[in-house]
């Protein structure tokens, strides 16, 4: 391990210590703030334990809201991915599939995937597929519109060299287009996968009874602070947990591409 690399994680960790120093100076020794508004991390470490084993006061443990956020999140994520990226690579390749497509995709873009939750609820009710259709609506508009943006990159002059050997349509958009792409459509998957905890969560706020959201919503409800903060603990654990399984499919997809870590 290089000395820059030891040293940018001896900085990581100094930071969360120095962190939760202060977070447990200001709540357990100085009491700057009341133990019910803000528990101490300690009280907070002691209940993402006993929450993994406890179901109180939700009705599940926090493996199981844990299980039912990713399963939400990552059924809506992957329509997404599927839908939203052949389809950005065919608007921005296609002028025809683009004016086809584009008043309609206009008028969604803006529109927030929060602000789709209720016609979600009264049209599939409070189920996994309401929260999907949720997810997909926040995730699928970064795909395309990265996906679409790394096509319109492709340099012309490439173009120009495959159709003077003899290239086809089909050959150039998959040997050269694409390819050029890769580095627009892997960050609108990240994008998109950020925009999908977002959405999930908001969706569990206001109607579910399994999830994070729910077990933050509940906890809110009997004013349980320490499991509130677990809870978005919880969702951090498990944004990184699928951000790196995406960095390590970027770094296997994007060939050549340098690392950022």
């Amino acid at each position: 391990m290089k000395k820059s690399d030891k040293k940018g994680i001896f900085l990581s960790v100094l930071s969360v210590i120095a962190f939760l120093g202060i977070w447990y100076l200001c709540t357990k020794v100085l009491k700057l703030v009341p133990e019910n508004t803000l528990p101490d991390p300690v009280k907070v470490f002691s209940t993402f334990v006993d929450k993994f084993t406890n179901p109180n006061p939700d009705g599940g443990t926090l493996l199981q809201h844990m299980g039912a956020s990713l399963q939400v999140a990552l059924t809506g994520y992957i329509m997404a991915i599927v839908i939203g990226i052949p389809l950005g690579i065919l608007m921005a390749w296609n002028k025809y599939v683009d004016r086809f497509v584009r008043p309609i995709f206009d008028l969604i873009k803006p529109i927030p995937g929060v602000a789709w939750i209720p016609l979600m609820i009264v049209i599939f009710g409070i189920g996994l597929q309401s929260k999907a259709a949720v997810v997909f609506f926040s995730a699928v508009v970064p795909c395309i519109l990265n996906s679409y943006t790394g096509i319109r990159q492709t340099k012309e002059v490439h173009l120009w060299v495959a159709r003077t050997f003899g290239g086809t349509r089909n050959q150039m958009l998959f040997k050269i287009a694409i390819p050029t792409a890769l580095p627009y459509i892997m960050t609108g998957t990240r994008i998109a996968l950020g925009a999908a905890w977002v959405a999930i969560v908001a969706a569990e706020l206001l109607g579910s009874t399994r999830g994070l959201g729910f077990m933050i919503q509940q906890a809110r409800g009997i004013y349980r602070t320490d499991i509130i903060i677990v809870g978005m603990l919880a969702i951090g654990i498990c944004g990184a947990f699928l951000t790196a399984v995406l960095g390590i499919i970027e770094r296997i997809v994007v060939k050549g591409r340098k690392s950022n870590d």
